[in-house]
């Protein structure tokens, strides 16, 4: 009698370093660094000072568990697009290195650690606003907007900012007018960030239906999209000036790393118009690099004496 032999399943087969690798993947490691970049010195401002190292490695692992269990619930929602975009053709459940399930279960698992975590470590408030944060990245932008407005990650991006009140709120337990301002800061930088790599992708997003602005709209409204909100972001980081308030460093800096960013995105619209090569990664990485060195002012000015 002829006994069928069952294949075992790519993610039974493979090694403990191979899956633990699978589920860091998970997490979007390189989000979620990026987040983190924003929360330390917003603890620095609202202390004016260096907080307890307990509490940052306290915030920091809270957030980086809460920024975890989003991305990991994103990736588990959206399997079923992720095998057909080359952007995201290696992530775990496209592979086959996880199961559905583990990831479902890893995302939970996370979400609930981070908020015991946050909520024992630090206070309730940050606690609640990190599920806040996964309810708005995991429910209104992976459900309900990515994949029925173009102003999907304009209010999605919401999600993002969320770190910066945590951080603060850990030191302070409170929110003040400092915090908000910095929240719009990443809400107003998020499209301009994103959008140049929706424009790289847009083959990718517009075959599995996905409506990025890049997908519905031609290169040169993209562009100037991007000119708008990179613009709006410069302003609204000089908010932060009087109100803190900030000193020279800060200052300049934040007039410095602005003036570039505009500058790239406005290359970007120039070459957009003219129909050459927009070359749109270069706004995409010069973005990252910009609110790095904005937040990392926002940390070293209230150490400094000027």
């Amino acid at each position: 009698m002829d006994v069928a032999i069952q294949t075992p399943r790519p993610s039974d087969r493979i090694g403990f370093r191979r899956k633990a690798a699978a589920y860091f993947s998970l997490t979007k490691p390189r989000v979620m660094e990026l987040l983190l970049v924003t929360t330390v010195p917003v603890m620095i401002l609202a202390y004016d000072g260096i907080p307890s190292l307990w509490l940052i490695a306290a915030t920091v692992i809270g957030g980086a568990m809460s920024a975890g269990s989003a991305g990991a619930f994103n990736c588990y929602i959206d399997r079923d697009i992720d095998k057909h975009m080359k952007r995201t053709e290696n992530r775990p459940l496209v592979t086959g290195e996880l199961t559905p399930r583990e990831a479902l279960v890893f995302s939970w698992v996370l979400a609930i650690g981070s908020t015991v975590w946050l909520a024992l470590t630090t206070n309730l408030l940050a606690a609640s606003l990190s599920v806040v944060a996964i309810f708005f990245y995991v429910v209104v932008y992976t459900l309900w907007l990515k994949r029925r407005t173009e102003q999907n990650i304009i209010w999605g991006g919401i999600a993002g900012c969320f770190p910066v009140l945590i951080g603060w709120t850990s030191v302070t337990g409170s929110l003040s007018w400092e915090p908000w301002i910095l929240f719009a800061v990443v809400f107003l930088w998020t499209p301009p960030h994103y959008w140049p790599l929706s424009m790289k992708y847009r083959a990718d997003y517009k075959e599995v239906g996905v409506p990025m602005l890049a997908v519905v709209r031609g290169r040169a409204v993209v562009g100037l999209q991007t000119i708008l909100y990179a613009w709006a972001t410069v302003a609204c980081s000089l908010l932060l000036v009087p109100v803190a308030p900030m000193g020279i460093t800060y200052t300049a800096i934040a007039l410095v790393a602005g003036g570039w960013f505009i500058y790239e995105t406005h290359r970007l619209y120039n070459r957009a118009i003219r129909d050459s090569d927009a070359s749109p990664m270069r706004v995409f990485h010069g973005s990252i690099t910009y609110l790095s060195l904005l937040f990392l002012a926002v940390g070293i000015d209230p150490l400094l004496p000027f």
